[in-house]
């Protein structure tokens, strides 16, 4: 096997176990790993409108996430309100419950976080450079960058990735 295809299946072979393990976490709270994700952009960032929030979402990167919304929103989760200055827009913001979730859902990520970390070794550095370098320019790239961008404390940035992320 090619070492390009062999990292083309541990990279599908990691997010699917990954997601799995994130997913089987999630199932107490009654959310998929989609939606545990928009109850997490909003909390960090809310009040955002649809396109906003679409715009910071990794998991539907490049569409629009109204159905994921619908979804939470059905569930009581998050607020659809009328845009401030255009009703025709929406903002969307987290319920009671969704803030209460979203704190359950950070503590699950803190977890799986530490796990990684503890497997991580020193030159994990290099595998996100290179996965950084994979997927800029592309939608979920572009939606990740936006979501680095944004992010308190800053992460590391390379020397590619700040030339890339000051030029949009």
């Amino acid at each position: 096997m090619r070492t390009a295809e062999e990292l083309r299946y541990l990279v599908l072979a990691a997010e699917l176990e990954g997601r799995r393990q994130l997913a089987r976490q999630l199932r107490p709270l009654g959310l998929t790993p989609s939606q545990a994700e928009v109850l997490r952009v909003l909390a960090d960032h809310a009040p955002l409108s649809l396109n906003g929030l679409g715009s910071l979402l990794v998991c539907e990167s490049g569409s629009s996430p109204s159905r994921l919304v619908d979804r939470v929103v059905a569930q009581g989760l998050v607020d659809r309100r009328p845009g401030p200055t255009d009703a025709r827009a929406v903002e969307l913001s987290l319920t009671a419950e969704g803030k209460r979730l979203a704190r359950e859902v950070a503590k699950i990520e803190d977890r799986m976080y530490a796990a990684i970390d503890a497997i991580s070794g020193p030159d994990v550095q290099v595998t996100v450079d290179f996965l950084r370098a994979f997927v800029d320019g592309s939608p979920v790239g572009q939606a990740f960058a936006r979501r680095v961008a944004l992010s308190d404390p800053p992460r590391r940035s390379t020397s590619r990735r700040s030339r890339t992320s000051s030029a949009r």
